[in-house]
Order: C-alpha cells, then sequence, then structure tokens
C-alpha cells in the first residue's frame, strides 16, 4: 500500500503520531494508540443478505479465515487491563481474501469519535497534552471540550470495562457505502456484537481485578472452545449524515446480519505478528468504498506510517 501523495494528510499524520508520542512517551516497534493488545484467528461466514447488499468477495464467498486484533485504549503497551483509561477498546477485523489480498474493519467500544476531523483531534491532543494532573482551571482540555460538544460527549460516553474482549460490543465509526449486483447503493455502519452478550465488570469490583484479566480471559475462554461475534451493519437513510463520525444515526435505523466471526485460535508468535501487521480503514476491495467522512484516508495515512516505523524498530 502507496503512501498517499497529499502533502498537507502526510504533514497532519506525522503531527498526529507525534503528538500521541508526546502524551505517552515513544516505545519503538508498537503502535502510537492502542499499543496494547493481542491476535487471534478464526474464519467469517456471510449470511445470504450480506451478499443482498454487496458485492464484496468475504460477503460472497462461503467462508473465509480471518485474522482480528483486540486492543485496550492508550499509547501505553502496559496499562493495565482494571485502569479505567484502558477503554474504549478496540478491534480490527482483517478478512484474508488471498496471499496479500485482505479487507480491514476498524472498531471501537465507543459509537462515535471525538471529533470530525484530523485537525481537530490534533487540538484535543495538544489541549490533552497542556493539561496534566492539577492544572490550574480551566485547563486547556477543558477549554477545548466547553467550545466542542462532539468531544465533551464522547468523553462523557459511558466507557465501562469489559468482562472479556468476548462480551464487548464494536462499532466501526465510520460509514462505508455498500454496492450490490444490481448497482443499489446504501451506506452503512458496521456493528461487531458479541454472541455471548455484553457483560461488564462492576466499578467497585474493577480494582481487585489482574491487570492482565481481560487478554487472559480471552486465552482460556479460546481454550474452551471458539469465541463468535455476529457482524453487522445499521443501514442509513435518505439525510443522514454519512461523512461525520460524531453524528449518530437513530437507533431506528434498520440493521441487517452480515455473518458471524469465530475466532478459535490465538496466533502464534504474537508480539511478532502484531508488529507486523498493518491494519487499513480504507477497504480496497469490490462492492464496497469508503464515504467522505475525513477520518478514513487520515487513519490510513497514520495506521500505515506508524505501521512501517513499527516493522523497522
Amino acid at each position: 500500500m502507496p503512501l498517499p501523495t497529499d502533502q498537507g494528510l502526510l504533514t497532519l499524520s506525522e503531527d498526529l503520531i507525534a503528538q500521541l508520542e508526546e502524551i505517552f512517551g515513544k516505545h519503538p516497534g508498537l503502535r502510537p494508540a492502542h499499543a496494547r493488545g493481542t491476535l487471534v484467528s478464526g474464519s467469517f461466514k456471510p449470511t445470504p443478505e450480506a451478499a443482498a447488499l454487496s458485492t464484496a468477495p468475504h460477503f460472497n464467498n462461503d467462508s473465509t479465515p480471518i485474522t482480528i486484533r483486540f486492543s485496550s485504549a492508550t499509547g501505553i503497551p502496559n496499562i493495565p487491563d482494571n485502569d479505567p483509561n484502558a477503554s474504549p477498546r478496540g478491534i480490527g477485523v482483517r478478512f484474508n481474501l488471498g496471499h496479500r489480498v485482505h479487507t480491514d474493519i476498524i472498531g471501537q467500544s465507543c459509537p462515535a469519535f471525538p471529533t470530525r476531523a484530523g485537525p481537530e483531534f490534533l487540538e484535543f491532543l495538544r489541549a490533552v497534552a497542556a493539561s496534566p494532573p492539577g492544572s490550574p482551571s480551566p485547563s486547556a482540555i477543558e477549554q477545548f471540550l466547553g467550545s466542542h460538544p462532539a468531544a465533551l460527549a464522547f468523553v462523557q460516553y459511558p466507557k465501562p470495562s469489559p468482562t472479556s474482549f468476548a462480551t464487548e460490543i464494536f462499532h466501526s465509526v465510520v460509514a462505508y457505502k455498500f454496492t450490490n449486483a444490481q448497482g443499489v447503493t446504501k451506506f452503512g455502519r458496521y456493528i461487531i456484537s458479541p454472541d455471548a452478550g455484553t457483560s461488564y465488570v462492576d466499578q467497585a469490583e474493577l480494582a481487585s481485578k489482574s491487570p492482565s484479566y481481560v487478554y487472559e480471559e480471552l486465552s482460556e475462554r479460546i481454550a474452551k472452545g471458539p469465541v463468535s461475534f455476529t457482524l453487522r451493519v445499521q443501514i442509513a437513510e435518505d439525510g443522514d449524515v454519512t461523512d461525520d463520525s460524531t453524528v449518530l444515526w437513530p437507533e431506528n435505523r434498520p440493521v441487517i446480519d452480515l455473518g458471524k466471526l469465530t475466532i478459535d485460535t490465538v496466533v502464534p508468535d504474537n508480539d511478532a505478528e502484531q508488529k507486523y501487521i498493518i491494519l487499513d480503514p480504507v477497504p480496497r476491495v469490490g462492492g464496497i468504498e469508503p464515504s467522505k467522512d475525513p477520518l478514513i484516508e487520515l487513519r490510513a495515512a497514520v495506521y500505515l506510517i506508524s505501521g512501517r516505523r513499527r516493522r523497522a524498530a
């Protein structure tokens, strides 16, 4: 995957990576955000409704191998699982379509992003960096949140700690355009729902949990049997905003089941494989296109730049 030619996009991507490293520290070989994670693998089996929505190969093949990365928030590689800052949790799903051919979904456990575009997100990060504990009020981040209601809503959105990665729900946040064999197009946002149901640790109990409880529990659960999620998509209606990931759609929008994600293996040589894999929010596959949400191309550039550095470290 080549780097984008837009110099402004490249500069913004570099600035975002640098700002994340200023906040969380430099950790060569690891991601500047969602640094702590684990890779698992399995398969995806689509529903007939998936083929009716899009000509994408993984929606039309009988089954597709998948690799999934679960992760914790922040760029701190050893952030404890019982630290509230470890949420929102992250997910990256790779559909392995052939040798070096794949398409990915990136998601998080919070359904919206704090800002619509990259420059505003950089402002948000700079305000965080300028507001260490004990800063006089109003601090830089308090001032930013006071003038950016979407960011305030993100900060205030509940982010409980899951009992397990297998009991957390994830959202793509950004929208994509799906096209079927008849040329019908629809915009939608992915939802990855745990088949075990959602379950969270009570705040009073959290401090007593192991600093690695989420990762340990996932390995133990997979050793006992497969873990599954249902891949869904919420479909936009005419007039819904499809290029702003701070805006949620009404809950009454239709949701289509696209298929089953089944996990049965913890990937061997996990650290080395995590260092190598570079997830990509741009679909790069027929039948699915990015919306005009500016975060998609930006995140692709950030992931590629940081991924190349990670591999070289």
